[in-house]
């Protein structure tokens, strides 16, 4: 069974056709509300260049983990 999302809500609207597949090597300005210069800083900072850069990022994944537990913690 596939399986569908809409992520038109979190992509630019040039990404928003975009196979999923395609989406882990796309530029991060291809999110919403992540402009060029917004990205320049995440390369520059990070050498976060693409999607699937900042889903890997260990900064970024303990973030989201430490929110996890802090959230089954209350």
């Amino acid at each position: 069974m596939p399986v569908t999302v809409n992520l038109d809500a979190v992509l630019d609207p040039d990404f928003q056709n975009s196979p999923i597949t395609d989406l882990v090597n796309a530029p991060t300005s291809a999110l919403s509300g992540i402009d060029e210069a917004q990205a320049e800083g995440l390369r520059l900072a990070f050498g976060i260049e693409t999607i699937g850069d900042l889903a890997d990022n260990t900064f970024v994944r303990a973030a989201v983990a430490i929110r996890a537990l802090a959230d089954v913690a209350q």
